[in-house]
């Protein structure tokens, strides 16, 4: 255990860079996890920590616990942890992970693909939808949210340690997929819940989830072998992103289920 009390230590000035800028774990290498929770769906993921970094109070209540997980255990007292933190209520404990940039499409693997959806809270509501429903490969087209900032961390609740996640994407990588790329649309194609009555939703395939405003782009809308309308009795023009992928995505893992023979 090693404690550090400079607010400008090497360590703590990465941490807070990693903290406040959701782009810096690109050049930093490094990913932050601020939270008892997403630091133990880490480990249950098998994920090993670089850096563990607590308040004195958590660590006296469970020295041990920390001390097997991490060669190097850093204790921080609270007020200088404080800076650290992006929460209104900082957590108190946090890992510093390796960021393993370079990630390979796998073909033939359920995927759901995001072009330039900006909000930090829908890219990980999305990311947490997906690996729910078993979709375990998610593709972030150029203008997406980043990936592994702090905001998209919190929000998919420790789902990016079970999939395999690939950022900066260009359309021409989709065909690699080898798989029926579907999208939705408010006014073409077939609604979701017939397909899924009539069994003609595809259980392994691709959901391409667009801009919060603009939608799917017209590049990637081209490639789209199906588009499917969610029906919306109420009447609202549109679905939050987050909502519609949610939607599709539980329709496809339905659509798996029927097809087990029973």
């Amino acid at each position: 255990m090693i404690e550090i009390t400079s607010k400008d230590n090497p360590l703590l000035k990465t941490i807070r860079r990693l903290s406040q800028d959701p782009s810096a774990y690109r050049k930093q290498g490094r990913v932050w996890l601020e939270g008892d929770h997403l630091c133990r769906a880490a480990l249950d993921r098998g994920v090993k920590p670089l850096q563990v970094v607590v308040t004195p109070s958590v660590w006296n209540s469970a020295p041990l616990a920390w001390r097997d997980v991490c060669e190097q255990v850093f204790v921080v007292p609270d007020a200088l942890f404080q800076t650290l933190s992006s929460l209104e209520s900082p957590a108190q404990m946090g890992f510093v992970l390796d960021y393993a940039a370079e990630q390979q499409i796998q073909s033939g693997q359920p995927t759901v693909v995001l072009d330039r959806v900006q909000d930090a809270g829908n890219v990980g509501a999305i990311l947490r939808s997906a690996s729910a429903f078993g979709f375990k490969q998610v593709v972030a087209m150029r203008g997406t949210a980043a990936l592994w900032s702090a905001k998209v961390l919190r929000a998919g609740m420790g789902a990016h340690f079970g999939m395999n996640l690939i950022e900066a994407a260009a359309p021409g990588l989709l065909a690699q997929l080898a798989l029926p790329l579907l999208t939705t649309s408010s006014h073409q194609g077939p609604f979701l819940h017939e397909l899924l009555a009539q069994q003609r939703l595809p259980a392994a395939c691709v959901w391409i989830m667009g801009h919060e405003g603009q939608g799917v782009c017209e590049e990637i809308m081209a490639m789209a072998q199906m588009r499917v309308r969610i029906a919306q009795p109420g009447g609202e023009e549109s679905l939050n992103v987050a909502s519609a992928a949610a939607i599709c995505l539980h329709a496809s893992a339905s659509a798996a289920l029927l097809s087990v023979p029973q």
